[in-house]
């Protein structure tokens, strides 16, 4: 008899921020429908979509909840809130996650002294030679500037989950400015108290929308703004200090 997916010890909710792109979201909650461990609930934010992305999700299953505010990080705040698991997985509305994906990253906060995790993606659209290649740089980029910055593994919301605690620990503190990236800044906040790790498998793939020159350019801009907006209390050299003081604490 054929077996459905396991199911989990702890509780785990997805959350998806979604505006206007319905085509990308039917494909990435058919992806999740395939997991070899199933969540406990897909939370699918709507921000003021116009198309029929609140109408894709229901048909799916997810739990629907409207974000009249606009930008994905008063989005994302919404749809973590909103969650009900102990576990907070977040990705994308074009994110298409390999069946493997919930289960890595359950398996990754089993670690109890791990708070929240992170992992990488290849391209799904592009030209085909070059997506793993053009994924690599984007990320290695967005690394090599976050890292230093944060004294710590940066957070990319395209994959990534943390434990429902730790965001209750910040929520007070995150930025909800559409134009700095949540990601970024989720990391900054949880790193001062939370450790953050890196989730080796390659079990994600995006589009590559992100690496248009337009869009590239204004990332980037978002990318900076939120490492200013830390400043002057998060400047890196006193990051790394009480990085360093409470590593040996």
């Amino acid at each position: 008899m054929p077996q459905g997916p396991a199911s989990s010890a702890v509780t785990v909710s997805v959350v998806i921020p979604c505006r206007d792109d319905g085509a990308h979201l039917r494909r990435c909650l058919r992806a999740l429908a395939a997991q070899t461990l199933a969540p406990t609930e897909i939370v699918v934010v709507d921000n003021a979509s116009t198309d029929d992305s609140a109408e894709i999700a229901r048909a799916a299953g997810a739990r629907v909840v409207f974000c009249g505010e606009r930008g994905i990080p008063a989005a994302a705040a919404t749809g973590y809130d909103a969650a009900t698991g102990e576990l907070i997985l977040r990705l994308d509305a074009d994110s298409i996650p390999a069946p493997g994906w919930v289960e890595s990253m359950v398996a990754a906060l089993a670690d109890p002294a791990v708070d929240a995790v992170t992992g990488g993606a290849v391209f799904h659209d592009g030209p085909a030679r070059r997506r793993v290649a053009m994924a690599r740089l984007f990320l290695g980029t967005y690394a090599v500037f976050a890292t230093p910055a944060l004294g710590h593994t940066p957070l990319w919301g395209s994959n990534m989950a943390f434990r429902r605690r730790a965001w209750e620990d910040v929520r007070g503190e995150v930025h909800l400015d559409p134009e700095l990236h949540d990601d970024l800044d989720l990391a900054y906040h949880l790193g001062r108290r939370h450790r953050i790790a890196r989730v080796a498998e390659a079990h994600m793939r995006v589009s590559s929308r992100t690496v248009e020159p337009r869009r590239f350019a204004r990332c980037f801009r978002r990318g900076a703004g939120t490492v200013f907006a830390h400043w002057p209390g998060d400047i890196p050299p006193a990051r790394w200090v009480r990085r360093g003081l409470r590593g040996r604490s």
